[in-house]
């Protein structure tokens, strides 16, 4: 046992470790869930609830951070003491967890069957399938954005920044003291640095692993991604480690005309955030000019991108290999159902619904999450402060999303990348200086080769 609890969920190993079986079944559940602030929890608090009175299956909710998840995980196969259900599971320990074999593929499979396949975005249900077995059940996204300040664009004359060259215009352009052009993670230590990075390689067609399986992070298209990624952080960025937070000051700050960030920045560019308000000189009068004056771009193209590219991360519902099946898939039911608006509700500019909506109301879900609260301290409906063009190029998005290695089957190795976060330190190292962008993608790609090998 003490061997098993040694090793990392990446390595292939806890499917051998520990007696894992089902009890008696006795109406009772647990779930882990991965939306752990407290608001969230009080929320789910309250969708379990009603599903208690409603079923009388009886629920413990558990919050756990994502970030131990891996951990916990191992911990918990070791033991023989798996929850029954999680969720909010990003796409890459989804996958973990199939390959170690610590999944109950089949009660998804029935319950996407009994909501009905065709209410789910088909994207979302291929990302988190393999072939024709059910993973998971998908149930929100978010997605990597361009923010830019399309009042200065608009007086310099310049292009809405959707490629390379437009967003290397714009950056070099509006590039000056005390305004960077762009503001762009580059800490080695954060997965922020990966998906900001992934964002715009997936826009030149850089993969992280072809079809072939062979790694292709120092291909020409991934080279020219590391040319172009550091050209902007470097050459147009704000000087220093740049991070999730710090990307995020300097564009509500003002001091910045460009930023890419996840959705769940809009609730805050709004100004419904009293921790993370915009602070630019005209933001104190007004806390929505920023809002007001940014533009916002959902799909990027690179020079040798054949189409414009989206980034995204499919949160899901799984079940695991020893749940209690029948109580855990009327509770993941209930959760896309019954419970789906008030979840998706509690965070709509990032979680974005991939049920669309019911066999007798197609776009049930959609329209609810259109008007759905966003923010903390200040709400206010989504459709009130966002355009409907906006939140129609990000409901289109899901089925836009691509992402590295899940299509190929290589979602383990997208989690051990996560784990070890071998493109972030190329990043960090080439925008500090130390290396080539030529030499980070060769670096990367080396590193990234030998967690391949190390999972065979």
């Amino acid at each position: 046992m003490a061997a098993c609890v040694a090793v990392t969920l990446a390595a292939g190993l806890l499917s051998g470790c520990g007696a894992q079986g089902r009890g008696a079944p006795d109406n009772r559940i647990t779930v882990w869930s991965l939306e752990n602030l407290t608001p969230r929890m009080e929320v789910t608090k309250k969708i379990v609830a009603a599903f208690q009175q409603e079923t009388g299956v009886q629920v413990e909710l558990v919050g756990i951070d994502e970030g131990q998840l891996p951990q916990l995980i191992m911990s918990a196969a070791a033991a023989g003491t798996l929850p029954d259900v999680i969720g909010s599971v990003p796409l890459a320990a989804v996958w973990q967890m199939y390959t170690n074999g610590l999944l109950d593929t089949a009660a998804p499979g029935r319950i996407v069957q009994g909501l009905g396949a065709g209410t789910f975005n088909p994207n979302a249900l291929a990302l988190t399938g393999d072939k024709s077995t059910r993973l998971s059940v998908p149930s929100d996204a978010w997605m990597q954005i361009l923010v830019y300040r399309k009042d200065l664009f608009a007086k310099a004359g310049l292009a809405v920044p959707d490629s390379y060259d437009a967003m290397l215009k714009a950056a070099q352009a509006l590039n000056a003291p005390g305004n960077s052009g762009m503001s762009l993670a580059t800490d080695p230590s954060d997965v922020f640095t990966q998906q900001s990075f992934e964002d715009l390689a997936l826009a030149n067609d850089c993969r992280l692993v072809g079809a072939d399986g062979r790694i292709g992070l120092d291909s020409p298209q991934c080279v020219q991604a590391f040319t172009t990624y550091h050209r902007l952080a470097a050459d147009y960025g704000a000087p220093g480690t740049q991070s999730v937070d710090s990307t995020r000051a300097t564009y509500f700050a003002g001091q910045s005309s460009m930023i890419v960030w996840s959705t769940f920045l809009l609730d805050e560019l709004a100004g419904l955030r009293a921790d993370a308000l915009p602070s630019c000189r005209q933001c104190g009068p007004d806390p929505q000019f920023l809002s007001e004056n940014s533009g916002i771009v959902t799909a990027l193209k690179g020079s040798g991108g054949a189409q414009p590219a989206q980034f995204g991360e499919i949160s899901s519902w799984v079940v695991t290999r020893n749940a209690e099946t029948a109580a855990s898939e009327r509770f993941v039911s209930y959760m896309m159902s019954g419970g789906y608006e008030d979840w998706f509700g509690m965070a709509a500019e990032g979680k974005i619904p991939v049920r669309n909506g019911t066999a007798e109301e197609p776009d049930k879900y959609r329209k609810a999450w259109r008007a759905s609260d966003i923010g903390v301290d200040t709400k206010k409906p989504m459709e009130d402060v966002f355009s409907a063009e906006l939140l129609d190029a990000l409901a289109a998005g899901v089925s836009d999303m691509k992402r590295w290695g899940i299509t190929e089957g290589q979602g383990a190795l997208v989690g051990a990348t996560i784990g070890e976060l071998p493109i972030p330190k190329a990043v960090g190292a080439m925008t500090s200086g130390q290396i080539s962008p030529g030499e980070a993608a060769k670096e990367a790609a080396e590193e990234v080769r030998a967690l391949q090998k190390s999972l065979q």
